[in-house]
């Protein structure tokens, strides 16, 4: 189990950010002992994913929605690449507009 703090300095995120996290619902089984968060190796996978898909330009929304679609099972697989579909098509749109102005 690790503390807000030393989430924060394993990943070089602010505090700020990780409780923003928590409170979108992203570690919904987030131990609590008084006011301290306690996160464990799923909160820590959790927050890997979250900054993955941030990296490829998912905004918080999306995220959201993918982690819905994960706790739905197999089921959703068709959505959650309908997700990663659409940001691909979206990224090579804002390449081609790129290109355009370079030229």
């Amino acid at each position: 189990m690790y503390t807000i703090g030393q989430v924060s300095a394993m990943f070089g995120l602010p505090v700020s950010t990780l409780r923003y996290y928590d409170k979108e619902g992203f570690f919904p089984n987030l131990e609590r002992k008084g006011n301290i968060r306690y996160f464990s190796d799923n909160e820590l996978e959790a927050l890997r994913i979250i900054e993955c898909l941030k990296k490829s330009g998912l905004e918080i929304k999306d995220i959201k929605q993918f982690f819905v679609l994960v706790s739905e099972g197999s089921s959703s697989y068709e959505k959650r690449k309908a997700l990663f579909e659409a940001r691909k098509s979206a990224v090579e749109t804002e390449i081609q507009e790129l290109q355009k102005t370079l030229s």
